[in-house]
């Protein structure tokens, strides 16, 4: 009787490997990218929001090239013989020169000063949306997870300051604010009580959201293993609950930050932001509605902040559906 022959392993073949490839576990993040790319409109957005961050960071490399600098004055390009002030030739005053035309009155460059305008806005905007992602992130969570008398003075501390009238606090604040002050002066004192006004103000909109999430969360099962587990509540609030609350913070944070633009270019368009002559696009918009029957001078200023806040609103809306976990 003959021994037994061995069976060799067979490789697998290409159908099964990719069928072991395709069944090939991908993480929260991978499946929400996947998603997000698969958004066409979203991805528009994110690719505007990048343009306009790098043209934020190169605007002195940009306007050397394209433009003259934002203050620099140009009398000649204007017209003075009948009193109007306004720019020499058809729309504005557009040329090779200055691609966006000058400004009536000063002549100076409107391209130089909407890419200058946008480190401004954009400054703004993203400082005050993260200190008010900071602390409406840290007091939810506190509210949420403690509960008790906790929970009812922060959320009591949330209707106060919801309450409070942000737009006429800023006005009265900038009507008595010094030229310098904490070791700061000019135009850097401004848009630090800027980003502190819009900022500090704001919380309660994402503490509330935060606080709710957080009194679904701490009832998981989870959170109870790590409690059994002897874990304090730092570490739990830490390494549990805050990992799961990312991403209903980024989305608000992205749908934040243009409700901040808006609000940096009301106040300078009301005269209390940031003091001429530096270029905001609020204030360029101010300047502009003195003509009123030459619209080129407003739709410039105005196409910036339409421009910046619809793509953020793009982006925020296909990342809030990329992030949910009940989508398709």
């Amino acid at each position: 009787m003959s021994a037994p022959t061995a069976i060799e392993p067979t490789s697998p073949t290409p159908a099964a490997a990719s069928a072991e490839a395709a069944i090939e576990g991908r993480s929260l993040g991978q499946i929400a990218w996947r998603r997000l790319r698969r958004d066409k409109v979203a991805m528009g957005g994110a690719i505007v929001l990048i343009l306009l961050i790098l043209v934020a960071i190169f605007a002195p490399l940009i306007v050397g090239l394209l433009g003259t600098p934002p203050n620099e004055p140009h009398r000649t390009l204007i017209d003075r013989k009948f009193g109007t002030m306004l720019p020499v030739g058809p729309y504005g005053g557009m040329s090779w020169d200055h691609l966006m035309g000058v400004e009536p009155g000063n002549g100076r460059d409107i391209f130089s000063r909407i890419v200058y305008g946008s480190r401004i806005s954009l400054l703004i905007a993203f400082f005050a949306t993260l200190l008010s992602v900071t602390i409406g992130s840290a007091m939810g969570i506190i509210a949420g997870y403690v509960g008790g008398w906790v929970d009812a003075f922060i959320s009591r501390l949330m209707d106060v300051f919801l309450a409070f009238p942000l737009l006429v606090f800023a006005i009265a604040l900038a009507g008595v604010m010094p030229d310098a002050a904490f070791g700061l002066k000019g135009d850097t004192l401004r848009i630090v009580m800027l980003i502190f006004i819009i900022g500090f103000f704001n919380w309660p909109y994402i503490g509330r959201i935060v606080r709710g999430q957080t009194l679904s969360i701490r009832e998981r099962e989870f959170v109870d293993a790590s409690v059994s587990l002897g874990a304090r509540a730092p570490r739990i609030l830490v390494k549990e609950i805050l990992p799961n609350l990312v991403a209903p913070i980024l989305v608000y944070s992205t749908l934040l930050i243009p409700t901040n633009i808006l609000f940096e270019a009301a106040l300078s368009y009301l005269g209390v932001g940031i003091q001429p002559p530096t270029a905001t696009w609020g204030g360029m918009l101010s300047d502009a509605s003195q003509y009123t029957s030459h619209l080129w001078f407003m739709l410039w200023p105005g196409l910036a902040i339409f421009i910046t806040v619809l793509a953020f609103n793009l982006f925020g809306d296909g990342l809030r559906d990329a992030l949910d976990p009940r989508a398709r």
